[in-house]
Formats: structure tokens, C-alpha cells, sequence
């Protein structure tokens, strides 16, 4: 047998086996689960759907951890600020940690009010729309993750349970007007995150990178950027986790005192670091590596404290139906911690197992990150939150994630372009002179910082070319080649750019199924209560 036909048939045995052990720890941990909930629950009578309840709830925590998870490590993943096996670890530690100490508060089972809980009082009907939400919110994100596609787990739940009511109750139990409120975070969620990275990447490469002593620029500026970062995540973590009932203005001041002493512990170290390391953007990227990597632990810690609700929520308004703990049906369930457990080790779990493809398109397939631009999409996510929180918009961590990815990337498109444009406008100036002396001026701009710039393209406004001629001229550099393009060639030249800066591709599939979640989640959702009321589970 030929050998590559042999590696073929190895390879694909391997990838057969890899899923076969994949798929037998998803079902230990369903058996795993369903035994917990078993031991936990003494005054269940029915056993039954407890615990296709409890698999549902698992199953849902898995696919948040193969999809959702991905958001808050890619970036540091795909900048190589850490690695694949390395983020991993800590985000599953985080999401477990976060779910379990700071997601046991009370859970409101009807997300966003986006039924009336007042028309599920019947608790057959609530169980059911509850299941049903739960399994096509689960559907759907299994299904987005498989086509590598970053999706909202809250709207994938708020879908089904849209779906779902209708099914029980019809048209009339829906809040259209909270539907409403979700279609426009569609658009202000990517767009507000895009617009907050695209600004501190700028001021980043104004402060630092444009510098021609850019270690002594990111003595003075990279510890005021931590500063920021820390008091932005501190109020994010005290805030969303509700580790403690607090205000948003002792969050802030909390916040703040924690952030100044950040500061002063952080700053001598990246000057000490800094000496060093080179003085080029390559060498400074360094200084971001450790901020990275604790941004990333800080927002799947929150992230498990938050999303972990979409899991557990309606799982733990079932078991507060079945048992009867509640007389309000709907409204909110206090939390046992079983339930929370199952919630943080299946998101831990789905994100070993599945988590990886996710990780990849978010951190590496829709447009390069290095170490600062993971930064400030890291930095865009926790403001953007915040921001958003307090006006009441419902945004999703996703799409201000992959919004800010977005942003950086477009940032870097333009400047490009920009940069091309500079590099034509030189060569035009300098027509049917001196080819030496057009590339000492390319040089000498190559070398400049973005102030010496400017000042070098006005001096241009001076020099008349002394040819009209209009055939093409090429003027060779050590590096490169130069040529004179028409606007044609031009015009090709920045749609190459466009396309290996930020990928159309990748951009058209994940806005593709953010449009689609919601509806998809409806019918998957009516589907799915249908067929549980066929069935008809007795409570």
C-alpha cells in the first residue's frame, strides 16, 4: 500500500478516536451529573425528569464552554501571549471558580422578562417551556459551534424561551418591546466594542509605537494602561459576579484604591523589564504578556459568575417547580449548589473538550493579533460591559468581543492603506529624479515617527516632479520594491490588504449567525416544547 494512503487511513482513525473518547467523557458526565442530582435531592419524588433536566442543564454548560469561553482567552491565545493548552487550563479553573463562588446568588429563571411569568403559573407548563429552552438554546449553540461560529449564549436561551412560551401561551405572552431591546444590541454591542479597542489602540501607537524611543515611551505609558485595566476590571468583577451587594460608586472608589496600588507595584517592574527588551514594536509587545494573561483568568472568571445563569437558571426554576420550594412560579429560584457545581464543570469541560476550534477563529482567523491588540480588545470587553450595564442596554460579551476584534482590525486596514498612500505620494513627488535620493527620503520616512511623518509628506507639497512622462517608474529599497502604480493597480493592491487584514470570510459568517440565533432559537424552541408536551412528562 502506498504511503501516504496509509498516513490518510491513520490520520483518519486517529481523528475517529479522538472523538469516540471525546464523546464517552461528555456521557460520564452526564451519568456523573445525574447521580449528584440524585443524592442531592431528598424531597423529589420524580426522579425522571430531574434527571433529564439535569442532562439537558449539562449539556447546555457544555456548549457555553466549547463556544462562549472562547471570547475571553482568544485574543490572549492568538497574540501568543500564552498558549492554546495554557489558556485552557486557566479558563476552565476561572469559569469553575467564578460559577461556583460567585454565581450561587439568586438566579431569575425568565431571562430579561422576556415572557410574562405570569402566564407559565401552571408548573407543568413552566417545567416544559423551561426544557425546551434549555435544550434549543443547547441545539443551537452545539450547531454554531461545529461551523466555528461565535455566538450569544443569552440569545440563544432568550430565543428558546421566546419560542417556547409562544408555543405554551401564544403570541400575546411575549415582550416584544425587550425583543426590540435585543435586536438593537445586535448592532450597538459589536460597534460600541469596535469603536473603544480602535481608541486605545490608537492612543497605544501614538504614545508608544510611533516613538523613536519607544522604551522610554512605554515606561511612562504602559503602567497608566495597566492602571486603567485594573480599575476597569475591579469594578467589572465587583459589579457583574454580585460577590458583594455594593453600589456602583464604592465599586468605583474600591476599584480605584485598587488600581493606584496596582500601579505602584506594576510600574518599577515593566521599567526593569523594559531596559531589556529592544527598542521595536516586536520587543514592547512584551510588556503586555502578563496583562494579558490575568485579563483573561479575570473575564472567565466573570464570565462563569455571569453566563453560567444560562445553564443553571431554568434548571434551577425545574427543580424549584418539582419540588415545590417555590410557590412563585418563574420568578426567581434560590440556587442549590449542586446545581451550581454542574453548571461550572460542565462550562470547564465543554471548553477542554470543544473549546479549541472557537479559540482559534476568534484569536487567529478574523484578523492578526498581536500582544497589544489583545490588549486593548481585552480592555473594550470590560469597559464595554460596564458601560452597557449602566445603561441598562443588553448587550452580549460576544458580540462586544468579536465587535472589538473587528474594530482593531479595521483599525489596521486603514492605516495600511493610509501607509500605501503615503508611500505613492513620495514616489509621485520625487518622478524623474535621482533614484538614490528617493530612496534615502523612503528610508529615512520608513524610519520616522508619525509626527517626522507628516512634517516630511509637507515638505513634499514643495517639490514639482521635472517629468511628465506617464510610464511607470520602480525605485528599489534594501527591503522592497516601490513600484509607480496606476490607480487600477492601486485599487487591487488595497483590496489585497483588505482581505489579508481583516478576513470577509470569517466576518460573513459570524454576522451570518448572530442574525440567525435568535430566530433559529424560536423555532428550535417551539419545536422542542412540542414535542416534550407530546411526549407528556407527568410532574
Amino acid at each position: 500500500m502506498d504511503i501516504n494512503k496509509y498516513k490518510k487511513i491513520e490520520n483518519a482513525t486517529s481523528f475517529g478516536q479522538k472523538d469516540a473518547i471525546k464523546i464517552g467523557i461528555v456521557l460520564l458526565f452526564f451519568i456523573v451529573i445525574s447521580a449528584i442530582a440524585i443524592i442531592s435531592s431528598h424531597s423529589i419524588s420524580n426522579y425522571v425528569i430531574l434527571i433529564f433536566a439535569t442532562v439537558v442543564g449539562g449539556y447546555m454548560a457544555l456548549n457555553i464552554g466549547a463556544n462562549d469561553v472562547a471570547n475571553n482567552v482568544g485574543p490572549a491565545v492568538g497574540s501568543h501571549a500564552i498558549t492554546l493548552v495554557g489558556a485552557i487550563i486557566i479558563a476552565a479553573i476561572a469559569e469553575a471558580l467564578g460559577a461556583i463562588i460567585a454565581g450561587k446568588d439568586v438566579v431569575d429563571t425568565i431571562k430579561s422578562g422576556i415572557i410574562s411569568p405570569h402566564a407559565l403559573q401552571d408548573s407543568k407548563t413552566f417545567v416544559y417551556v423551561m426544557l425546551a429552552a434549555l435544550t434549543s438554546g443547547a441545539i443551537w449553540l452545539h450547531i454554531a459551534t461545529a461551523l466555528g461560529a461565535p455566538v450569544s449564549t443569552t440569545h440563544s436561551l432568550v430565543g428558546g424561551v421566546l419560542g417556547a412560551g409562544i408555543m405554551a401561551g401564544g403570541f400575546g405572552i411575549a415582550n416584544w418591546g425587550v425583543m426590540g431591546e435585543i435586536a438593537l444590541s445586535w448592532v450597538v454591542s459589536p460597534v460600541l466594542g469596535g469603536l473603544i479597542s480602535m481608541t486605545f489602540l490608537i492612543i497605544i501607537k501614538r504614545s508608544i509605537t510611533y516613538q523613536n524611543d519607544k522604551r522610554s515611551a512605554a515606561k511612562k505609558v504602559v503602567p497608566i494602561l495597566i492602571f486603567i485595566m485594573t480599575w476597569c476590571f475591579s469594578v467589572y468583577l465587583v459589579q457583574k459576579t454580585n460577590l458583594f451587594p455594593i453600589s456602583l460608586g464604592v465599586g468605583t472608589l474600591i476599584g480605584l484604591i485598587i488600581a493606584i496600588i496596582i500601579y505602584f507595584i506594576s510600574r518599577p517592574l515593566i521599567i526593569k523589564k523594559a531596559e531589556t527588551l529592544s527598542n521595536t514594536k516586536e520587543g514592547i509587545n512584551e510588556l503586555f504578556t502578563v496583562p494579558l494573561i490575568f485579563s483573561a483568568a479575570l473575564l472567565s472568571f466573570a464570565h462563569g459568575a455571569n453566563d453560567v445563569a444560562n445553564a443553571i437558571g431554568p434548571l434551577a426554576g425545574i427543580y424549584d417547580a418539582i419540588s415545590q420550594a417555590n410557590n412563585e412560579i418563574g420568578g426567581k429560584a434560590n440556587v442549590p449548589f449542586w446545581i451550581m457545581l454542574i453548571g461550572g464543570l460542565g462550562i470547564s469541560l465543554g471548553l477542554a473538550l470543544y473549546g479549541p476550534r472557537l479559540i482559534r477563529t476568534v484569536g487567529s482567523e478574523i484578523t492578526e493579533l498581536d500582544k497589544m491588540r489583545a490588549f486593548c480588545v481585552a480592555l473594550s470587553a470590560a469597559i464595554t460591559v460596564l458601560i452597557a450595564s449602566q445603561l441598562g442596554l443588553p448587550v452580549s460579551s460576544t458580540h462586544i468581543a468579536i465587535g472589538a476584534i473587528f474594530g482593531v482590525g479595521f483599525l489596521r486596514e486603514y492605516l495600511k492603506k493610509r501607509y500605501l498612500d503615503m508611500q505613492q505620494a513620495i514616489v509621485e513627488a520625487h518622478k524623474g529624479r535621482d533614484e538614490e535620493m528617493v530612496e534615502r527620503f523612503l528610508n529615512k520616512f520608513h524610519r520616522a515617527n508619525i509626527h517626522k511623518k507628516k512634517e516630511m509628506l509637507q515638505s513634499l507639497k514643495n517639490i514639482a516632479p521635472k517629468s511628465d512622462k506617464k510610464s511607470n517608474i520602480n525605485i528599489k529599497t534594501k527591503n522592497t520594491e516601490l513600484p509607480m502604480l496606476r490607480k487600477k493597480e492601486v485599487k487591487s493592491l488595497k483590496k489585497a490588504y483588505k482581505q489579508e487584514l481583516v478576513r470577509r470570510s470569517a466576518i460573513n459568517r459570524i454576522i451570518a449567525s448572530w442574525l440567525v440565533t435568535v430566530p433559529l432559537s424560536v423555532v428550535f424552541g417551539a419545536i422542542s416544547y412540542y414535542l416534550i408536551a407530546k411526549i407528556g412528562i407527568v410532574i
